[in-house]
């Protein structure tokens, strides 16, 4: 095979990549996390079952990819409008209350995504690794400075309670002004006296 045949083979298969992982969200939306049945998203991509599998060998790796888009999508869009504040207390609600408004104007697709999240399957790992990674350049990009191992610890604690307000937005619990004030608080008292950070 030639290296412009190797080429149009791999932009072939980043299509059909990219077109599961709409067909999967579109029928998320639609119907939350039951309505993603294999069969469907591989009729409405246009590919065959057997090549989906390919792809994505569960229903559960399939969404948590398609969180990992949703994340990418976010991050893309907090770089072209950073986040505002006077402190890196601030600037961390800024990102987390934006980023909980993102995922709030799809609650089926939410809710769906955070079920996959929740998956014991094994095939979800990996990608599941690549999802957090997202979530925690997000976080990472309103606390910067400081003590390198403190501002990890501080970036997976934030993720942990953000993930755990997912799960309760996804059982119905709560409301969104809910989860941004638990996201803000938590926030704020991580970064409270971190290396001199002031809470706003």
């Amino acid at each position: 095979m030639s290296i412009v045949e190797g080429g149009k083979r791999a932009q072939n298969q980043a299509a059909r990549r990219r077109r599961v992982i709409e067909a999967a969200t579109e029928l998320a939306v639609a119907g939350g996390y039951e309505s993603v049945q294999m069969r469907d998203v591989a009729d409405k991509a246009g590919v065959a079952l057997g090549t989906l599998y390919r792809y994505f060998p569960s229903k559960d790796q399939l969404l948590c990819a398609a969180l990992v888009e949703s994340a990418n999508d976010l991050h893309r869009r907090l770089a072209q409008k950073p986040p505002r504040g006077d402190s890196q207390a601030d600037r961390l609600v800024d990102v987390l209350r934006r980023a909980s408004r993102f995922l709030e104007r799809e609650p089926q697709l939410t809710a769906a995504m955070v079920m996959a999240l929740s998956s014991p399957d094994p095939t979800t790992v990996e990608v599941k690794q690549e999802a957090f990674d997202v979530l925690h350049k997000i976080i990472t990009t309103a606390v910067d400075g400081g003590d390198d191992e403190a501002r990890r610890g501080i970036v997976r604690t934030v993720g942990h309670v953000w993930f755990a307000t997912l799960i309760q937005r996804a059982a119905g619990m709560g409301s969104p002004a809910t989860m941004g004030d638990d996201l803000e608080t938590a926030g704020r008292l991580l970064l409270k006296g971190w290396n001199g950070a002031a809470t706003g």
